[in-house]
C-alpha cells in the first residue's frame, strides 16, 4: 500500500479552500501550539494581574454573604512557579482523559491487531444488497468509529472495491465511507473511545471551574444525541452518495481490479469461514461481558449501585430521587465495560482465527497499542499543563462569567447560542485538526462559560462535537485526507487533491446544516442528551 506521503505531492489549491491549507501549513504542530498558547497565558496572566481584573465567583460567598471576588493571578507568582515545577507530574498522570483514553485502548489494541474490527466491517458491507449497499457501508462507517483507524485503512479502500464489484463507481463509495467514518465521526449507535476522550476533557474543564466541584463526567451522557446523529446522517449520506456525487462521476465502466491491490482483495476475497467463526465466538465473549455487567446492576447488593444515594438518614428514600443518581457507578463503570468489552471480543475472534495463540501474543498487542498512543502522551502532557495553568490564572472562570454576561445582554436564544458554537468549532476544524486539541482549547472556558447560561456540560460536549466532525472530510489538513486520495486515485489516477475536495463538499454542508438543526431543536425542546443528563443545567446552591 502506498503511504499517505507519496500520495501528497499536489500543487497546492487555490481560492477559500486554497487559504485554509496554506493557513493551516502555517500553524505549528498542536504539541507546540500549546507551548506557545502557555508562553501567551503566562504574559496575558501577569498583564491582567497588574491592572485587577476580577469577577465575582457565581456560587461561593465569603463570611459576611458577599460574593467571593475572583482576581486574575499572575502565572509568575512564586506559588504557581512552585506548583509548576513541583507538581508538573501529578499534573500530567492527573489529567483526566489520559487514563480514560489509555484504558480503552488498551482493549482497542486487541480489537484492532487481532483482526476483529476489520472483519467485523468487512462482514458487514460484503452482505449488503446492491440497492442498499451506500445505507449499509454509512452506517458502517460511522459504528466502525469505535475502531478508530480501522475505519479510514480498512473500509474506506473495501467500499471502493465492493461498489466496483456491484457495477458502481468506486469513487461513490470511497465519498460514501469517508463521510461516515470522517464526516459522522461523532455519530454512534452507542458511546466509545471518543467519549472517553471528549467527557474527560469535560472534566478537567468543570474541576477546574471549581463551579460544581461534584460534577463527574458520564461516559453515556450524549448517547441518545449521539444515535440520534446517526439516524439524520444515514439518509443524508446515502441522499448525496445516490442523488448528487454518483451522477456526476458518471458510469463506471473500469472493472473490479483497476483499483484494488492484492492486500485490498485479500480483504475483500477472504475466506468468510474462518472469520464467521472468530465473529460468532466474538459475539458470544460481547454477550458474556454485557451479561456480567447486568449482574453487577441488577443482582442483590451489587457493586454499581448506590443505593445509599437516594436513602436518609433513618433509612427512608429521598423524595424525588432520581434513579440516575444510584446508577452513578455503573456510568462510571463504562470506561472499564469497553475495555473489557474490547478485549474479550479481540481475544475470542483472534483465538478463532489464529492471530491470537496463546497470552503472550495478547500482552504484545496491548503494548502495540500503547506505542501507537506515544503521540498522544506527548500532546496531553502539553494539554494538561495548558488546562491546569489556565486554571491556576483564574482566567477560565473570569472569562467564563463575563463571556456568559455578554451572551445574556445579547438576549439571544440559548439554542442559538449552540448553534453558533456548532459553526465556530467548524470553521477552527479546517484549520486544528485534532478532536482533543481543539477541546483542550476551547472547554475551559466554553464549559464553565455555558454552565453559567445554563447549559449542562453534556451539552457543551455535544455542541463541539457536531462542529468537530462535520468539516473533517473537505479540510487538506486532516491527517487521513491524503491517505483517501491515495485510494482514490488507484481507480482514477487523475483524481487530484481539489477533486476529493470538491466531492466531499456537498457531505459536508449538509451535514453541518443538519447536525446544526438537529441540536437547535433538540435543546429547544430539552430532550435528555443521555440517561442522567439533561441539556439544562442549574449551579449549585451559593456557599
Amino acid at each position: 500500500m502506498a503511504s499517505a506521503a507519496e500520495g501528497n505531492t499536489h500543487q497546492g489549491m487555490t481560492g477559500f479552500l486554497g487559504w485554509v491549507e496554506r493557513s493551516g501549513n502555517k500553524l505549528p504542530d498542536p504539541v507546540f501550539l500549546f507551548f506557545y498558547l502557555i508562553i501567551a497565558l503566562v504574559a496575558i496572566s501577569v498583564l491582567l494581574a497588574a491592572i485587577g481584573v476580577s469577577a465575582l465567583h457565581p456560587t461561593q460567598v465569603d463570611e459576611a454573604g458577599n460574593p467571593v471576588v475572583i482576581n486574575a493571578v499572575s502565572l509568575l507568582a512564586p506559588d504557581n512557579i512552585q506548583k509548576l515545577w513541583v507538581e508538573m507530574p501529578k499534573t500530567f498522570t492527573h489529567f483526566h482523559p489520559l487514563g480514560y483514553v489509555l484504558v480503552v485502548m488498551l482493549g482497542a489494541g486487541v480489537a484492532e491487531r487481532s483482526g476483529f474490527f476489520a472483519a467485523g466491517m468487512s462482514s458487514a458491507v460484503r452482505s449488503a444488497p446492491t440497492k442498499l449497499l451506500t445505507p449499509v457501508v454509512a452506517l458502517v462507517a460511522m459504528i466502525g468509529n469505535h475502531a478508530a483507524d480501522a475505519g479510514y485503512v480498512v473500509l474506506i479502500p473495501l467500499a471502493g472495491i465492493l461498489f466496483a464489484a456491484a457495477g458502481r463507481h468506486p469513487l461513490a463509495g470511497i465519498a460514501a465511507a469517508f463521510a461516515g467514518v470522517s464526516g459522522g465521526f461523532s455519530a454512534n449507535i452507542s458511546p466509545g473511545q471518543l467519549d472517553a476522550l471528549l467527557f474527560g476533557i469535560t472534566e478537567e474543564a468543570v474541576g477546574a471551574s471549581g463551579l460544581d466541584p461534584s460534577w463527574g463526567a458520564n461516559l453515556a451522557g450524549n448517547w441518545y444525541f449521539i444515535a440520534a446523529m446517526t439516524v439524520l446522517y444515514l439518509p443524508i449520506i446515502w441522499y448525496v452518495t445516490d442523488k448528487v456525487i454518483e451522477p456526476k462521476l458518471g458510469p463506471w465502466t473500469g472493472g473490479v481490479k483497476a483499483g484494488a491491490t492484492p492486500e485490498d482483495a485479500a480483504i475483500a476475497e477472504a475466506s468468510p469461514e474462518n472469520a464467521s467463526k472468530g465473529l460468532r465466538n466474538a459475539g458470544f465473549a460481547a454477550l458474556g461481558v454485557v451479561a456480567l455487567w447486568a449482574i453487577m446492576v441488577f443482582a442483590p447488593g451489587t457493586p454499581l449501585i448506590n443505593e445509599a444515594a437516594c436513602l436518609t438518614e433513618t433509612g427512608g428514600r429521598v423524595p424525588d430521587c432520581s434513579i440516575h443518581a444510584e446508577l452513578r457507578p455503573f456510568y462510571q463503570s463504562l470506561v472499564a465495560a469497553f475495555f473489557v468489552l474490547f478485549l474479550a471480543c479481540g481475544w475470542a475472534y483472534g483465538k478463532a482465527v489464529g492471530t491470537i495463540k496463546n497470552h503472550r501474543d495478547l500482552v504484545e498487542m496491548m503494548a502495540e497499542a500503547m506505542k501507537d498512543m506515544g503521540y498522544y502522551l506527548v500532546l496531553a502532557f502539553a494539554a494538561a499543563h495548558f488546562v491546569a495553568m489556565f486554571a491556576w490564572s483564574n482566567l477560565g472562570l473570569i472569562s467564563a462569567v463575563h463571556g456568559a454576561a455578554a451572551i445574556q445582554s445579547t438576549g439571544l436564544p440559548l439554542p442559538l447560542v449552540i448553534g453558533l458554537m456548532v459553526i465556530f468549532a467548524g470553521m477552527l476544524n479546517l484549520f486544528v485538526g485534532s478532536a482533543s486539541a481543539k477541546w483542550a482549547l476551547l472547554a475551559p472556558i466554553l464549559v464553565p462559560m455555558l454552565m453559567l447560561l445554563g447549559i449542562s456540560p453534556e451539552g457543551a460536549t455535544a455542541a463541539y462535537r457536531v462542529g468537530d466532525s462535520a468539516t473533517n472530510i473537505i479540510t487538506p489538513l486532516m491527517v487521513y485526507f491524503p491517505l483517501i486520495l491515495i485510494f482514490a486515485q488507484r481507480w482514477v489516477p487523475s483524481f487530484g487533491l481539489g477533486s476529493l475536495t470538491a466531492t466531499m463538499l456537498p457531505y459536508s454542508i449538509w451535514l453541518l446544516i443538519s447536525g446544526t438543526v438537529l441540536i437547535v431543536v433538540w435543546f429547544y425542546l430539552g430532550i435528555p442528551l443521555g440517561p442522567n443528563a439533561p441539556v439544562g443545567y442549574t449551579l449549585p446552591a451559593t456557599g
